[in-house]
């Protein structure tokens, strides 16, 4: 009895040994497996945003455009960083007023703060990115300097600070003439990024705070910190992590994770209609119908009263055709299915009189995202401008942008908003910046 009961003891024991052997290995590999897609997710990252700091010296070393200036230079031109020459900050960092003793030029010093998780990101992507760009209605870029954990960029004085801050200027109302200027400034500067560069800009923070303006109100975009280059193709994109503003990001965005010159177009157009009536995409209202600016916007155009919208600040002094235009095309471009959406070619077609404006719903639609592979692109297809005379582009055109959503009635903005939090079900990854900064 004895030995059969110490057999079945060893058995017992062997058996539980094993178990433990077994899941032990099993935790093992588990953990290595982890780690090593944890190292090959840092690595991807990493060389998505770890750009050696002295490639970047070295891309420009040679050439005529922006230069690498020392520290004791910019911290002597703002007169080391005082107060009193801040003309900003938001959450990137502050920007100083600076005067360069040895060319007299007055510059505007960016200072990268050294809290933010993307600064080193967005200070390679500024040098990298607009420092090759040369257009009139691009800020310039003079220089940059990086010295330890200080990062500083140069720019070209913009000595009437944003279009934000006049949109908004209770005291002094920009004309529509200036309003309407501005507009296709910043048109022409987007039509160089996305089509007549040798590589494809997409910009990903359009609003009026990346808006500068000159002593003569002639607009300049800046703050390429989000910047992405991608290939001149039809399906052009970059699936970098989602960054963008509030109220100036496409919502359909969040859920595809795909930057495009179609979510440059829908930041545009929400520009558009901000310049046109006065009004930041989101407001707090009573009336919830007049909170979200592109569904109001919308509204008003579908019952035939689009002018309605337009600034009560002008008084009536403006050219109601450019307003209806930049109006109209700013819907076009906010459209919910960005296979619907113009080209910004199409649309500088339409805001400078060389097209018909294009024929809209009136009521809002809404697209649906459909996973690739689940659905057939997009059902809506009542635009009917053809392409060279500013509209839609054709069927092929559409079919081949390959997007994929399905357009069901129409929805508000919160009806999108709960779409896209059920579609991705999460928010930890996506970079916001408010509507200030």
């Amino acid at each position: 009895m004895c030995l059969l009961a110490d057999s079945k003891t060893k058995n017992t024991g062997l058996i539980a040994g094993l178990v433990s052997a077994g899941i032990f290995v099993i935790l093992a590999i588990t953990t290595w497996l982890g780690y090593h897609q944890y190292l090959k997710r840092k690595s991807i990252s990493s060389k998505d945003t770890e750009i050696p700091l002295e490639d970047m010296d070295n891309e420009f070393q040679n050439g005529a455009g922006p230069r690498r200036f020392r520290y004791s230079e910019l911290s002597r031109a703002t007169r080391r960083f005082s107060d009193e020459e801040k003309l900003g900050e938001g959450g990137f960092g502050a920007v100083y007023r600076g005067l360069l003793h040895d060319q007299g030029l007055q510059v505007a010093i960016k200072r990268v703060s050294k809290t933010s998780s993307q600064g080193r990101r967005e200070y390679i992507a500024e040098v990298t990115i607009i420092g090759r760009l040369r257009h009139r209605n691009l800020v310039q870029l003079v220089g940059w300097c990086h010295k330890a954990d200080e990062l500083l960029l140069v720019y070209e004085l913009m000595t009437n600070d944003s279009l934000d801050v006049h949109l908004y200027n209770s005291e002094k109302i920009l004309t529509w003439a200036i309003r309407h200027k501005i507009i296709l400034n910043i048109g022409a500067a987007l039509m160089y990024l996305h089509q007549e560069w040798d590589q494809c800009v997409v910009h990903r923070d359009i609003k009026p705070s990346n808006v500068m303006l000159d002593s003569s109100f002639n607009a300049k975009l800046g703050d390429f910190g989000l910047a992405r280059l991608v290939d001149h193709s039809r399906d052009a994109h970059t699936t970098a992590v989602i960054a963008g503003t509030r109220g100036y990001m496409d919502p359909m965005y969040a859920v595809t994770r795909r930057a495009s010159t179609e979510t440059d177009v829908y930041s545009f157009g929400v520009v558009l209609l901000e310049v046109a009536c006065g009004r930041r995409p989101v407001i707090q209202e009573e009336d919830e119908a007049r909170a979200v600016l592109v569904d109001w916007v919308w509204q008003l155009y579908g019952r035939g009263n689009l002018l309605d919208a337009a600034d009560a600040r002008i008084d009536g002094e403006f050219d109601a055709r450019e307003v209806e235009r930049v109006m109209v095309v700013g819907l076009w471009c906010v459209h919910p299915d960005y296979g619907c959406r113009p080209s910004i070619r199409q649309a500088m077609s339409v805001l400078q009189l060389e097209a018909p404006l294009p024929g809209l719903p009136p009521d809002m639609p809404v697209a649906i995202y459909v996973p690739p592979g689940g659905g057939h692109g997009s059902s809506y297809t009542s635009l009917n401008a053809s392409d060279d005379t500013g509209g839609l582009s054709s069927a092929s055109d559409r079919s081949a942008k390959s997007h994929s959503f399905a357009v069901a009635g129409t929805r508000s903005e919160n009806d999108i908003t709960n779409l896209m939090n059920q579609a991705t079900g999460t928010t930890e990854h996506v970079q916001l910046r408010n509507y200030t900064s």
